[in-house]
C-alpha cells in the first residue's frame, strides 16, 4: 500500500494491525477487491462469507467508515453497511441484538426497510472482519453498500427469488392437479388405491417447495429461535411444517390419529403465494429505497488517470491522489472536486442545487464530485477527495436518514414481538378447541390463524411511506435528516423565517453611490477597494470586486486594522487615516447618505468622504412561498438581527404576518421559546451558517443554501436550492406522509381484526391466509409508493 496513503488513513480512521490480505498497488487496473471476497461460497440455501479480512483493509474502509470524536461512549468509528439475509423487521432486531452483545460495539441500528446497519466500534478493541464473522454465524452477511447494491449482487438475489418461486408455482400446479379429482367426485368414485396414488404423487412433488422455495422462512425462523426470539417468519415456519408433517403422516397412515385428510395443495399454495408477495415486496422495497440509493452510489468505480507520458490508465477510484487529473467521459460522474481543465463542460449538478437543467462551465471553473458530464470527454484536476468533497457530506445525511427509525416505527416494532406470542398461543388454542369439535378442521384452523396475522404489514406500514418520501424530495434536492422529522413538520402550525440568506439571497446589491460635494468617484473606489480587500466580510469582499472592476490599480494602504461588525482602517501615504465600515464607526450622523437602507460608509480625518447604498435581493419565490403557508392555514414569523426598517420591508414585501427584528442569538432563542409556550409548532427556516441554536430548538428546521450541509448540523432538512418554495412543497409531502402512515396503519389493524376472527371460525383456508397475508403487506408499500410520485 502506498505509505502516504496509510498515514492519510491511519489518521481519519484508527485502524487496526494490518490484514493480510493486501490491495493491488496503485495503478493497477483490477478493481478492488475482487468479486469473490465479498460473495463468498454457497452452503446449503445460505451464502457465507468466508473471507472478511478485506473489511479491515483500511482504503477500503474510507468508503464506508469514518473516525468519531470522543463523546460520552468514548472514541471510535461509526461504519454504514448493507445487511443481507434480512427479510422482515424482527430480523432488524435479531441482527441489532447479536452486535450490541459483541466486544467492542457501541451502538448497532438496523432499518429493515432498507437494511442498512450503522455500526459505531472501538477499532481499539475490534475489527469488522470479526463483527461480521460473528454475524455471519447467525445467517446474516455484512457488505459495504457500494458492493451489496452492485448489478451483479442484485442479480443473484433476484434469480435466487426468482427461482425459488418458480419451483414453489410448478410445484403447486402439479398438486393442485392430483387433488382435483377430490373436489369434483363424490366420496367412493375413485377407488382407493388412485386416491392413495395421487396423495403419494403430491407428497413427493411438495418435498422441493417445503426443503427449498421454503428455506427463507425456516432459515430465518431457526436464527430466531437460536437466540430465543419469535420472529415474523416463526408462525409461517411452524404453519408450513405442521402442515407438512400432518399430511405425510395421513398419506403414510391414513387410518392413524391424524385421520386421512392432506393440505398439500394448501400447502403449495400458501407458499407460493407468501414467495409471491415476498418477491413483488422485495422489488417494492427497492424501489422505495432506489432514489436514495441511487443518489448515494453515483460515483464511478473506476476512472481513468493521467499519466506523466500524456497516456491514461484506469485506476480504482480509492487510489486517486489530490492533483491528480482525470478524463471523465460523457454520461459518467465527476470522481471527485475540481477544477475543469479543458474549455467547456455541461454538468447536471440536480444532486446538489435541485436544478433540473445542466450548467455550462468553462476552463477553471469548479466541479463537483456526483455531478453528471452531459458533454464530450473533459480533464479535470483533483481538488478535494473522499469525505471531504460535498458529495461525501450530503451521501452522509443520506445515509443517517436511511438508518433512522422513525418514532411511530419503533413502536410498531415493539408491538410486533409481543404479538407474534400471542399469535402463537392463539393458534394453539384454535387448534386444540377444534380438535375437540372435529380433528379433521383443528389443523387447518391453527395453521390459517399462524399466517393471517403476520404483522408484516403492521412493521412496515411507517418505514417505507418515509422512505418513499425521502427519496422523492432527494430528487428535488431536498434533504432529509431525520426522518422523524416528517412526523413534526406535519403537526406545524407556524413558520419562523429568517431575512437574509433566506427570504433574501446571502448577498448585497449595489444600488448607488453618493459622494461629498468635489470628491472624486474613482478615488473614493480606490480607497474603498483598497480597505475592503483586507477583510473577508461579504460586504468587504462585494466592495473589492467592484472596486477592482473600476480600478485595476489600487493605491496601496498601510496598518490595515479591522473592527468586528464595524469596519476597516488604514493609513495614506501622508500619515492621516481612512475608514470603511458603518456610520457610527466612520463618525457619522444617522442620517448621513441613506441611512435607512444598509449602505456602507468612506470617511477620512476631514469627515464623509462617500456611500455605498446596499440592497438586499428577495428571493424569486419568496412572496408565492408565503401565500402558499397561509392557504395551508400556516401563521409566519420573520426573525432577524438586522435594524427593523429593513425587516419590516422586507417582510412587508413578502407578506409575512409577524416581524421580530433587532434580536441577538439569545433573544432569538427567547422568541422560538415563547411561540412554543403558547402552544404553537414551529419550523424554522434558516440559512444554516449562523442560526444553529434556533434551528435545534425549533419543533422541526430547514436551512436553506449550498453551505448548508457543510456547515450546518442541527437542520432536519436541506434545502440545497435554496427555493423558498421546497418548504412548502416538504410540508405538504410530510402532511401527505403521515395520511399514508394512518393510513397503513389503519390497513393493517382492520387486516387483522376482520381476518383473525374469520381464521378462528374456520372460514379462511391456509391458501387463503397466504393470500392475504402476501395482499396486506404489498396494500402497504404499494400506498407507501404513491409518495414517490407526490
Amino acid at each position: 500500500m502506498n505509505p502516504a496513503a496509510s498515514a492519510l488513513v491511519a489518521s481519519h480512521v484508527p485502524a487496526p494491525p494490518a490484514p493480510a490480505v493486501l490491495p493491488p498497488a496503485a495503478g493497477e487496473a483490477t478493481p478492488w477487491p475482487p468479486r469473490a471476497d465479498w460473495l463468498g461460497t454457497h452452503r446449503g440455501s445460505l451464502t457465507v462469507t468466508d473471507d472478511f479480512a478485506v473489511l479491515d483493509d483500511p482504503v477500503e474502509q474510507e468508503t464506508f467508515t469514518r473516525a468519531l470524536a470522543p463523546d460520552g461512549e468514548g472514541a471510535g468509528a461509526e461504519s454504514v453497511l448493507v445487511v443481507q439475509g434480512m427479510y422482515c423487521a424482527a430480523c432488524a432486531d435479531t441482527v441489532e441484538s447479536v452486535l450490541q452483545h459483541l466486544p467492542g460495539v457501541q451502538r448497532a441500528q438496523v432499518h429493515a426497510a432498507t437494511r442498512r446497519l450503522t455500526l459505531r466500534w472501538d477499532p481499539t478493541r475490534t475489527r469488522l472482519s470479526s463483527l461480521a464473522r460473528a454475524l455471519g454465524d447467525t445467517g446474516y452477511r455484512l457488505l459495504p453498500m457500494q458492493h451489496a447494491l452492485s448489478v451483479s449482487e442484485r442479480l443473484r438475489e433476484t434469480r435466487q427469488a426468482l427461482w425459488r418461486l418458480f419451483v414453489a408455482g410448478f410445484c403447486m400446479m402439479q398438486v393442485m392437479m392430483y387433488a382435483w379429482p377430490a373436489y369434483v367426485t363424490a366420496p367412493g368414485e375413485i377407488p382407493p388405491d388412485i386416491t392413495q396414488l395421487l396423495r403419494w404423487a403430491s407428497w413427493v412433488i411438495s418435498l422441493p417447495v417445503v426443503f427449498f422455495a421454503s428455506g427463507p422462512f425456516f432459515a430465518s425462523a431457526w436464527r430466531d429461535l437460536k437466540h430465543g426470539r419469535v420472529g415474523m417468519d416463526t408462525p409461517v415456519s411452524i404453519g408450513i411444517l405442521v402442515t407438512f408433517l400432518v399430511s405425510s403422516a395421513a398419506t403414510f397412515d391414513p387410518t392413524g390419529p391424524w385421520g386421512a385428510e392432506v393440505w398439500f395443495d394448501s400447502l403449495t399454495m400458501f407458499v407460493f403465494f407468501l414467495l409471491g408477495g415476498r418477491y413483488l415486496e422485495h422489488k417494492a422495497r427497492d424501489r422505495t429505497a432506489g432514489a436514495l440509493d441511487g443518489l448515494m452510489n453515483r460515483l464511478p468505480e473506476v476512472c481513468e488517470r493521467q499519466k506523466p507520458d500524456g497516456g491514461y490508465e484506469s485506476v480504482s477510484l480509492r487510489r486517486l491522489r489530490v492533483g491528480d487529473t482525470v478524463r471523465v467521459q460523457a454520461g459518467q460522474a465527476f470522481p471527485a472536486d475540481g477544477e475543469l481543465l479543458d474549455g467547456l463542460a455541461t454538468v447536471d449538478e440536480a444532486l446538489l442545487t435541485g436544478e433540473s437543467h445542466p450548467v455550462s462551465l468553462q476552463a477553471g471553473q469548479g466541479v463537483v464530485a456526483g455531478s453528471f458530464n452531459l458533454g464530450g470527454p473533459v480533464r479535470v484536476r483533483i481538488d478535494r477527495l473522499g469525505a471531504d468533497t460535498r458529495f461525501a457530506q450530503i451521501v452522509q445525511l443520506m445515509e443517517r436518514a436511511s438508518t433512522e427509525k422513525p418514532r411511530l416505527a419503533v413502536l410498531a416494532d415493539r408491538v410486533a414481538a409481543p404479538f407474534l406470542v400471542c399469535v402463537l398461543l392463539a393458534a394453539t388454542v384454535a387448534g386444540f378447541y377444534w380438535w375437540q369439535i372435529d380433528h379433521t378442521q383443528a389443523l387447518a384452523v391453527a395453521v390459517a390463524v399462524l399466517i393471517v396475522t403476520c404483522p408484516c404489514a403492521l412493521s412496515l406500514a411507517t418505514p417505507t411511506a418515509m422512505l418513499a418520501s425521502a427519496g422523492a424530495l432527494a430528487r428535488r434536492g431536498v434533504l432529509v435528516r431525520r426522518l422523524q422529522a416528517f412526523e413534526a413538520l406535519a403537526g406545524i402550525d407556524a413558520v419562523v423565517f429568517d431575512k437574509t440568506g433566506t427570504l433574501t439571497h446571502d448577498r448585497l446589491a449595489l444600488q448607488k453611490v453618493t459622494l461629498r460635494e468635489g470628491a472624486s468617484l474613482s478615488e473614493a473606489w480606490a480607497l474603498a477597494g483598497a480597505l475592503a480587500e483586507g477583510s473577508l466580510h461579504p460586504v468587504s469582499r462585494m466592495i473589492a470586486r467592484e472596486a477592482m472592476a473600476r480600478q485595476p490599480d489600487l493605491a496601496p494602504l498601510a496598518g490595515h486594522t479591522e473592527r468586528a461588525g464595524q469596519g476597516m482602517q488604514a493609513l495614506r501615504p501622508d500619515g492621516s487615516w481612512v475608514r470603511l465600515g458603518s456610520a457610527r464607526y466612520c463618525g457619522l450622523p444617522p442620517s448621513v447618505a441613506g441611512e435607512q437602507l444598509p449602505a456602507v460608509h468612506l470617511s477620512d480625518a476631514r469627515g464623509w468622504i462617500a456611500s455605498f447604498v446596499l440592497q438586499e435581493s428577495l428571493r424569486d419565490d419568496a412572496v408565492a412561498a408565503v401565500a402558499a403557508l397561509r392557504a395551508l392555514g400556516v401563521r409566519t414569523w420573520l426573525l432577524s438581527g438586522d435594524r427593523e426598517t429593513a425587516a419590516r420591508q422586507v417582510a412587508q414585501v413578502v407578506g409575512v404576518d409577524h416581524v421580530i427584528a433587532g434580536a441577538s442569538p439569545e433573544q432569538k432563542l427567547a422568541e422560538i421559546a415563547a411561540l412554543q409556550a403558547r402552544g404553537l409548532k414551529v419550523a424554522m427556516v434558516g440559512d444554516g451558517l449562523n442560526d444553529g441554536p434556533v434551528l435545534a430548538r425549533a419543533d422541526t428546521s430547514f436551512a436553506l443554501g449550498h453551505a448548508a450541509p457543510l456547515a450546518q448540523s442541527q437542520s432536519d432538512f436541506i434545502v440545497q436550492g435554496g427555493q423558498v418554495m421546497d418548504v412548502v412543497n416538504t410540508l405538504t409531502q410530510a402532511r401527505a406522509t403521515l395520511r399514508t402512515v394512518r393510513q397503513n396503519l389503519a390497513w393493517a389493524a382492520a387486516y387483522n381484526v376482520v381476518s383473525v376472527p374469520l381464521a378462528l371460525a374456520g372460514y379462511m383456508p391456509p391458501w387463503l391466509a397466504g393470500l392475504g397475508m402476501a395482499a396486506s403487506s404489498l396494500l402497504v408499500i404499494g400506498n407507501a409508493l404513491r409518495l414517490a410520485r407526490h
